[in-house]
């Protein structure tokens, strides 16, 4: 059983297929056979859990099993306390309610790699950082829950799914589990 970790950059479409206009999986992992456990946005950075198990992969993707996975997220403004609490208890996105979820502030990570490009920055406004932990994970899920807290996200990154961390991995970096 093949488990490979990749810290995927962002910008990447998270598929092996082409992509008519984005790089994908393939341009930076060669192991034949393998397939993300789990899906980011392009616009999104960080872990992804490659395997050729496919009893693996849907215990990791698939939100009845409960697996943690751990999300750094950067948000425009000052976060407040309320907007946590909400976090924290679920909210009503119009076609679902979120699960509740762990979510507390957090300095910027330690050792956190530069994107490219950049994030738009404004010096009138300051941005948080939080730390945001979910057992399920909708399409866009994160980008929507901070959005309806009044903070949108600015960057997203996928830190940890269960025991495994982008810890030590660099963008576009793999390495076997």
């Amino acid at each position: 059983m093949a488990i490979i970790l990749l810290n995927k950059p962002y910008g990447v479409v998270c598929q092996f297929s082409p992509h008519q206009t984005r790089p994908t999986l393939k341009d930076f992992v060669a192991t034949p056979d393998v397939y993300p456990a789990g899906r980011l946005d392009w616009d999104s950075e960080g872990l992804v859990v490659l395997t050729d198990d496919g009893r693996l992969q849907h215990r990791i993707a698939n939100p009845a099993q409960k697996l943690e996975k751990v999300y750094w997220v950067q948000v425009e403004g000052l976060i407040t306390d309320v907007s946590i609490e909400r976090l924290i208890a679920g909210i009503d996105l119009g076609d679902f309610v979120s699960q509740p979820a762990r979510a507390v502030k957090m300095d910027e990570p330690i050792g956190l790699w530069p994107r490219e490009p950049p994030i738009r920055s404004r010096k009138a406004i300051p941005t948080s950082w939080l730390e945001i932990t979910l057992t399920e994970g909708k399409h866009r899920q994160i980008r929507r829950m901070t959005a309806a807290t009044g903070f949108p996200t600015l960057r997203l990154i996928r830190s940890r799914i269960g025991p495994w961390s982008v810890s030590g991995l660099r963008p576009g970096e793999h390495r076997p589990a």
